[in-house]
């Protein structure tokens, strides 16, 4: 598997990570903690999973238009046709230019007043927290699990966390770092969180 160039991004200081403006209801200097959850957290890359369909790659270009405001169109085009080379490791397909241009073009159109739509997260972790991915593991199941409000989101947190780790995602060990029953994972899987799992398994 072709390994994300990185390098690339941090060279031209490129901003893919942020975190949320708004006020948590708990943190110390590890994380923070939503009890609500957040839409303010952007953290591109992090996941193995790679960017597989234009869908995808529309919504990674404009969270970096978005993130990053004080590059012109001239540079913001050069940085998509990067990310959206298979060869430089952010996508597993090839887009012709024209499709790009298009993508471009849509992402240009957009209005960045407006943040672009993300998925709601409830614990971000703080850089150089010096936390293990199991420490985090158990800290995103203990928290998302306290609340005994079990949602779409959480579970999909939950999902990272274990892929980040390495491990196989199956509803068992889900269900298990939250401390709820199968049946109630089951039941907050609707397909695209079906088809975000077996993306995330294949990453592996």
């Amino acid at each position: 598997m072709i390994e994300r160039n990185l390098g690339h991004l941090h060279r031209l200081k490129i901003v893919y990570r942020r975190d949320p403006t708004e006020r948590p209801d708990f943190e110390n200097h590890q994380y923070m903690f939503f009890e609500s959850g957040t839409y303010q957290a952007y953290d591109l890359f992090k996941s193995k999973a790679k960017i597989n369909t234009y869908r995808s790659l529309k919504w990674h270009l404009l969270v970096l238009w978005y993130l990053n405001p004080q590059k012109n169109p001239e540079e913001f085009n050069e940085l998509a046709v990067f990310i959206s080379e298979k060869e430089n490791g952010f996508t597993t397909f090839s887009i012709s230019s024209n499709a790009l241009e298009r993508i471009i073009h849509d992402v240009y159109m957009s209005d960045l007043d407006k943040p672009p739509t993300n998925k709601l997260r409830k614990v971000i972790f703080k850089m150089g927290s010096g936390l293990d991915k199991v420490t985090k593991l158990k800290i995103v199941g203990q928290l998302i699990g306290a609340t005994k409000r079990i949602h779409v989101d959480d579970v999909y947190e939950c999902m990272v966390k274990i892929n980040d780790m390495g491990n196989k995602i199956t509803i068992n060990n889900v269900a298990k770092l939250l401390n709820c029953s199968p049946r109630t994972i089951h039941r907050n899987m609707c397909d695209e969180l079906r088809r975000e799992k077996e993306l995330l398994n294949r990453s592996l």
